[in-house]
């Protein structure tokens, strides 16, 4: 069996609101070399089935299974609690409808809202908290790349501020977090006791993440990391990719090493 590949969604596959260039025979070449891959997304802002319809919208056959945050977020909520305090998306909030509670939660879900952030809310997060609420991060990226305005704070700055002041910490659904990958490599049959390469254009998320857990990364450069890489940094990067059909390339290189 092929080593498989996990692959980041936005600043790798999608750019913005488009598909990447080549990512046509980027998924051609997965095919042919029979590569396992599976497509991870950090973001709330959408579920499996969202991606899927993104790309039908743009012609793009994908053939490969998708694994979101938020999908992940679900199932350890449906497993653990019945109330539970939701900040995420609008367009994904409705999927936790059976279990909203802003009265008594038993766990606080925290996601992507954007510029929705303010005092009062942290405050109303952090009384959650302290009345034993279990905090839950979607994810802790530090900031993100948003179409035509640039670069933004994410949602992790203002999770690591909860977590300061209350002096607990969020149970980490998405990328770092072992569960993740694990979780993505379970979809192919796999674990992360097996090797697997890692494409990414999140140092943190998706490069330091992975290399932890002894993966081969590609950082790509067409998302929100750009070159030149801090020199701590690059002790977690294997190979550099500019396009996905570098990427290609870098796979070939891999299987006969």
């Amino acid at each position: 069996m092929q080593k498989p590949i996990l692959i980041d969604l936005d600043g790798v596959l999608r750019l913005g609101k488009k598909p990447a260039k080549d990512i046509s025979a980027f998924f051609n070449y997965l095919k042919e070399s029979e590569t396992p891959a599976c497509i991870l997304s950090n973001s709330s802002l959408f579920t499996s089935s969202n991606i899927i319809d993104f790309f039908n919208d743009h012609q793009v056959k994908v053939e490969i299974p998708i694994v979101t945050a938020i999908d992940a977020a679900y199932n350890y909520i449906e497993e653990k609690y019945t109330k539970v305090a939701v900040y995420t998306s609008q367009n994904v909030i409705g999927k936790f409808g059976g279990f909203l509670d802003y009265e008594n939660p038993q766990a606080v879900l925290i996601g992507d809202i954007g510029d929705v952030w303010n005092y009062r809310l942290l405050q109303t997060i952090f009384d959650y908290v302290r009345n034993g609420a279990e905090l839950i991060a979607i994810h802790k990226n530090k900031y993100w790349e948003k179409p035509e305005q640039g670069i933004k704070l994410d949602a992790g700055p203002f999770i690591t501020a909860i977590e300061y002041s209350t002096d607990i910490s969020a149970t980490l659904i998405g990328k770092p977090s072992p569960l993740y990958f694990d979780s993505a490599l379970k979809k192919l049959g796999l674990s992360i006791k097996n090797q697997f390469m890692m494409l990414g254009d999140d140092l943190d998320s998706d490069i330091a993440g992975a290399k932890k857990l002894n993966a081969n990364t590609i950082l790509i450069t067409t998302g929100k990391t750009k070159l030149p890489l801090d020199e701590n940094k690059l002790k977690f990067v294997d190979f550099i990719a500019d396009s996905l059909l570098d990427v290609i390339e870098i796979i070939k290189k891999l299987k006969v090493s």
